[in-house]
């Protein structure tokens, strides 16, 4: 999907970080010849340096850049992809943190996970803006989409 709208807008490159990658995924992917020239995947922790690294060697020196975190929803893991990625999100481009919605659903609607109400992307989202004043929430696209799981969590470059 990523790739098909990156086709749409003239973009050059969508990077999939996954500590898992089914080989089925793989192939469905690279059935598709012209997008998946648009694709890089990265299995690896995205928090660890090598795995930055080699997004920054993608990326280069372009600001041109939107991030979509959406891995392991827990505060502490989701704040550090915040604090490490932000930084490849050049002004008026996008952070965009997702399933923040999970801070509204009642624990005991979920199976038994890590993260829930007061550990996951909303708060670290929250403790993230606190310190980093370079983006701000940006809710026109909340009210665009009329229903979203990231609320609070499209994140604008002012700077």
């Amino acid at each position: 999907f990523n790739a098909s709208m990156l086709e749409l807008c003239g973009g050059k490159k969508v990077i999939g970080i996954d500590i898992f990658i089914p080989n089925n995924l793989k192939k469905r992917l690279q059935s598709n010849k012209n997008l998946f020239k648009k694709i890089k995947l990265i299995e690896a922790d995205s928090t660890q340096k090598c795995t930055l690294q080699a997004v920054k060697s993608i990326v280069g020196r372009s600001k041109k850049v939107m991030v979509i975190l959406d891995s392991y929803h827990t505060e502490n893991h989701v704040l550090k992809e915040l604090n490490l990625y932000s930084h490849l999100v050049g002004k008026s481009n996008y952070l965009i943190c997702a399933d923040t919605i999970v801070e509204k659903i009642p624990e005991q609607t979920h199976r038994k996970r890590e993260w829930g109400p007061g550990n996951n992307p909303a708060t670290a989202v929250k403790k993230f803006l606190k310190v980093n004043k370079r983006f701000v929430p940006d809710p026109s696209f909340e009210r665009k989409l009329l229903l979203t799981c990231h609320p609070g969590g499209f994140l604008r470059a002012v700077v």
